[in-house]
């Protein structure tokens, strides 16, 4: 006697489940792998920025003692004594010499002891009398004045400032602080250079997501094109945030654009390239070069002496720095060490060319290889169809020959819904990478 077996509803039932649960756990393995990038962009900015910024501290910052007598050079040796290798103090011959080396960033203050007889301000007086009452009241103490440079770094200045005030004090006399370099009045920490810096570069690596990404089937020289013309728009906006609409600096606005045109065209480039390699993981790439370690080596906030050896050494040659440092010579310093921040400019512009060129010769060889490739494949189809299917002798034969190139047909029609079904997923990973870049 058989037997009737009765279909298993609890394996239909696992299985209804396992089809179910197979889509979203698809899901969500794509969100947790896109998720990866966030991550390990918190990662990176929080080491970068703590790392920079987190512990301030004077590292040899040079300032200078003026005066030629001995007493002078007792004063910098023991301030050198005292900071233990946080300042650099040395002397200068005469107030003029020290507000030379201010202007060329030599030093970043300047303690002038008074000379014999020099009084304040209430003993010398005024025209008309009031020098009779300062000597009515006797002669006054002499004035210590320190110079400094705000122009340059107001955070250095601050510092300079706190180490000198409580030696006027123990010689019992107010501390007369000069500007020599003082900032544009609507920018009066300086610190509205590296927002600029911020701005430019945001818009320039967020753009290489949109050119790398939505730009993937242009010809790469077509994407070096519209990375150049990206940047020219950019630098455009730049200019005008520093000048008309913000009022950051109130001269030397060309030489403010021509920086930061090479400035952005050097990471629209450089980004451009990197994406041929890096494809999604671009947007972490050039956040860890133009801003992770760009920013906080650019000495927009604290200068290289303020900070550890690392971000000290990558402020001498990174782009950032050449910028900010460019910006400050133009506006600020009579051009002084211009040329050296414009050529560390320039050197990033080239390293983006070559690396735009390298991209054009790897997605070369990829289509060339991708197309001997197709060209195998269709050979050994071809062959093997050949193989198969003998030439036809009736009517019959010829028609089953038709049904095998419909079927070949529908076989292709297949290929080509894959294949956009690909194109599809490739068009939303642009889209997810676009808002990642542009979102941060």
């Amino acid at each position: 006697m058989s037997t009737v077996r009765r279909p298993d509803h609890r394996s239909e039932q696992h299985g209804g489940h396992r089809s179910a649960r197979s889509p979203h756990s698809a899901g969500l393995r794509h969100v947790l792998t896109h998720l990866i990038t966030p991550l390990l962009m918190c990662i990176g900015m929080g080491l970068a920025y703590l790392g920079a910024f987190a512990n301030p501290a004077p590292h040899q910052l040079p300032v200078a003692i003026v005066g030629s007598g001995h007493s002078a050079q007792l004063l910098a040796q023991s301030i050198n004594d005292k900071a233990g290798g946080d300042l650099e103090v040395r002397t200068v011959g005469d107030r003029s010499a020290a507000v030379d080396r201010l202007k060329h960033q030599d030093i970043f203050g300047a303690y002038v002891i008074p000379a014999k007889g020099a009084t304040t301000g209430a003993g010398k007086g005024s025209a008309g009398g009031a020098g009779a009452e300062g000597t009515a009241a006797g002669p006054s103490k002499p004035v210590p004045e320190l110079l400094v440079a705000t122009a340059g770094s107001d955070t250095s200045a601050s510092v300079v400032q706190k180490v000198f005030t409580p030696i006027a004090a123990h010689q019992g006399a107010p501390l007369k602080v000069t500007d020599v370099a003082p900032t544009a009045e609507d920018d009066p920490t300086g610190q509205g250079i590296f927002f600029l810096l911020v701005a430019i570069s945001i818009g320039s690596y967020a753009s290489v997501a949109v050119i790398g990404g939505a730009g993937a089937v242009l010809p790469v020289r077509w994407r070096a094109a519209l990375a150049i013309g990206t940047s020219f728009v950019v630098s455009l906006i730049g200019t005008a945030f520093a000048g008309p609409v913000f009022h950051l600096v109130d001269h030397g606005l060309r030489g403010l654009w021509a920086m930061a045109w090479l400035y952005s065209a050097g990471i629209l480039l450089i980004g451009t390239g990197l994406h041929t390699f890096l494809k999604r993981w671009t947007t972490l790439g050039v956040m860890a070069l133009f801003v992770m370690l760009n920013f906080t080596s650019s000495g927009g906030i604290f200068r290289p002496e303020m900070q550890n050896g690392f971000f000290a050494a990558l402020h001498s040659f990174w782009n950032g720095a050449g910028f900010v440092e460019g910006t400050r010579s133009h506006v600020y310093f009579d051009n002084y060490g211009l040329s050296g921040h414009a050529w560390t400019l320039v050197w990033w512009l080239v390293a983006g060319l070559l690396m735009v060129g390298v991209a054009a010769l790897a997605e070369k060889r990829r289509r060339t290889a991708e197309a001997v490739a197709a060209a195998n494949a269709a050979a050994v189809a071809a062959a093997a169809v050949a193989a198969t299917v003998p030439e036809p002798t009736s009517k019959r034969d010829s028609r089953t020959t038709v049904r095998s190139a419909r079927a070949a047909g529908g076989a292709g029609t297949e290929a080509r819904e894959g294949a956009a079904d690909v194109d599809e997923a490739a068009e939303a990973d642009v889209e997810m990478e676009m808002e990642e870049a542009v979102g941060v």
